[in-house]
């Protein structure tokens, strides 16, 4: 069976697939290739070369949401694929849509699946075969439901879609995220490992005369800060345990600041560290804040 987590964020967690290869700077110290490798769930690092091997299909693990019985008792927050990514290179496209296919029959739960492979989200949701693969699996059900968001808008309502942006150098996730039918759309910025959004220096609108039409930054790179339009939700959070890096409190408050002018609501995860606190208490006053979209408020 699926399991209750203990992500901050969700309730169960639901893994159809197993393993995953790394693809920037945020998987360095993957928490699942960390558990899967202990437990010998995969033998080889979770690098492109051995994606092959390591990717592993699932499909007994399917109908688990359909269940009623241990987690699947009550409604709960869904994290899809903890120890993957739903749309990773070698998950065929008809599975995909068998997974879509179950969290609409599985409709008093809330599905939320991340990805740091949004490209392949985009593309596979505006895919004609995919589509229609998804409304099959949808009218299999006894009382379908969700088909008419799916036809109408390639949404499902109970299905949340995100990102992971670690840093500036994958802000762009978020472009591609909005061009994305989704109910909710969300971002995990965790680990985060820089500054999102320009907060200091020499800015356009600063009045120091010096602007040269580039953002500069404390890191000294020049480049795009993040877009949070159409942004349902972010979460932060900093990076835990051996041979983590670095985090400043003023990057999460950064993004508050901004999450508070455009709507998007804010859930900080936890500060990181080797031994990071997770409860509220363990935050600082001002960062102790944890919002979900209005669609998930208890």
């Amino acid at each position: 069976m699926s399991q209750v987590t203990t992500i901050e964020w969700t309730d169960v967690s639901w893994n159809p697939v197993h393993g995953c290869s790394k693809v920037s700077t945020g998987c360095k110290h993957c928490y699942a290739e960390t558990l899967s490798l202990r437990y010998g769930q995969t033998t080889a690092p979770w690098s492109m070369r051995n994606a092959e091997q390591n990717v592993t299909l699932k499909p007994h693990k399917l109908r688990e949401p359909l269940s009623k019985a241990g987690p699947w008792k009550n409604p709960c927050r869904v994290f899809v694929n903890s120890m993957s990514d739903l749309f990773h290179e070698q998950i065929p496209d008809e599975y995909i849509a068998q997974v879509f296919g179950v969290m609409a029959r599985a409709k008093r739960h809330t599905f939320q699946v991340l990805t740091k492979r949004p490209e392949r989200m985009r593309d596979l949701l505006a895919d004609d075969a995919f589509h229609g693969a998804v409304a099959d699996r949808i009218l299999m059900a006894d009382q379908p439901w969700g088909l008419a968001d799916w036809e109408d808008h390639g949404t499902l309502p109970n299905v949340w879609l995100g990102v992971s942006i670690e840093n500036r150098k994958w802000v762009s996730r978020a472009d591609v995220l909005r061009q994305t039918p989704a109910a909710v759309r969300f971002i995990s910025a965790e680990p985060l490992l820089g500054p999102l959004f320009y907060d200091r220096g020499c800015t356009p609108n600063c009045g120091c005369g010096n602007w040269d039409g580039e953002l500069r930054w404390d890191d000294g790179h020049a480049g795009p800060q993040l877009d949070l339009t159409g942004i349902d939700w972010l979460i932060v959070g900093g990076e835990s345990g051996p041979g983590h890096r670095p985090f400043e409190a003023d990057w999460a408050r950064d993004l508050r600041a901004e999450c508070g002018a455009t709507g998007t609501a804010f859930f900080v995860k936890q500060l990181g560290g080797a031994r990071p606190g997770t409860k509220l208490e363990d935050l600082p006053e001002d960062l102790r804040i944890r919002e979900y979209p209005d669609q998930a408020r208890r």
